[in-house]
């Protein structure tokens, strides 16, 4: 298998910082946009090199509308724009961007320092979007208070979700990502009762035990977003989501990694349209996304050709 950007695969870290922009129209942005996106790889080596323990990673991916405008060879066989889904006031929107840096380590001040990095290479030929700093909230919790990523794959199994394969084999080694900014309404989740939290996301909170199948509410979060495919095999993704925010706004910044675009898209739309019987994802009464991308992440060799 091509080498993949190791960010793609490797555990959680407790400090990430989500960097998206959109190239400008300056003189040689795009080339310069290439020349900075070969150098990704050596400089995640050139960090860990000189930071040992750091677990320093740099997922370096290239926005679905933006991938033709830089004249690339060819195009991953699944590429297509994130889903923007809308039922009553649940709405997951479409946000295209031109680039997503996903950098995290062990450390903020790391984070920071090859952000500046990126920043200074890329000078006009980009504009920044967003800039968001995720941290890792207490044992790895959601801000409502429940762990998360709980049903992340493990071990070499999370190659197997995450990685493209032989399926595409000019593409092997790359990551469809999928990436969406929640905002969550704390005022109003933090007056519910305990026993509406857990039903509403289908686990308990304290010990993070999950309901038996048959006690889950058929619009808690967990039975919205545990779908089998034809085969009764799970269909899975890969999270990389964090907490963010200040004490105007917080949320989740969301992140998915697949080695196929569609077990996203099911997900979300079994958690917006529901399973046709009008049963959507509650968790979505207590916050919204506000933000929907789309990107791919190719392998190690397709950015150093660039």
């Amino acid at each position: 298998m091509a080498l993949y950007q190791t960010g793609i695969v490797a555990d959680a870290n407790p400090a990430a910082l989500f960097l998206t922009f959109n190239q400008t129209r300056s003189d040689g942005a795009q080339e310069k946009v290439k020349a900075v996106l070969s150098k990704i790889p050596a400089l995640e080596l050139l960090f860990n090199q000189s930071n040992p323990g750091a677990n320093l990673h740099i997922v370096a991916a290239i926005g679905s509308a933006y991938w033709s405008q830089l004249n690339l060879t060819g195009v991953p066989s699944e590429l297509q724009p994130f889903p923007s889904l809308e039922n009553g006031e649940m709405i997951a929107p479409n946000t295209p961007v031109d680039l997503l840096f996903h950098i995290r380590s062990e450390r903020k001040d790391l984070n920071f320092m090859l952000a500046q990095r990126l920043t200074t290479e890329l000078g006009d030929a980009v504009e920044l979007v967003e800039e968001v700093e995720g941290f890792r909230y207490l044992d790895s919790r959601d801000l409502t208070g429940f762990v998360d990523g709980t049903e992340n794959p493990e071990g070499e199994n999370r190659i197997n979700v995450a990685v493209v394969g032989e399926e595409d084999p000019d593409f092997a080694g790359g990551s469809y990502i999928h990436l969406q900014r929640y905002v969550h309404n704390m005022p109003f989740w933090n007056k519910q009762p305990l026993k509406t939290q857990e039903d509403t996301i289908g686990r308990t909170k304290a010990d993070n035990v999950e309901y038996a199948s048959a006690a889950k509410a058929m619009t808690a979060h967990t039975k919205r977003t545990s779908l089998k495919d034809e085969q009764g095999r799970s269909i899975e993704i890969l999270r990389h989501s964090m907490p963010y925010g200040d004490t105007r706004e917080c949320g989740l910044l969301f992140a998915s990694y697949c080695r196929s675009p569609e077990n996203f898209t099911l997900m979300l739309k079994s958690m917006i349209e529901g399973d046709g019987s009008g049963h959507c994802d509650h968790l979505l009464k207590y916050t919204r996304a506000v933000t929907g991308q789309a990107f791919f992440a190719p392998s190690v060799a397709f950015l150093e050709s660039l």
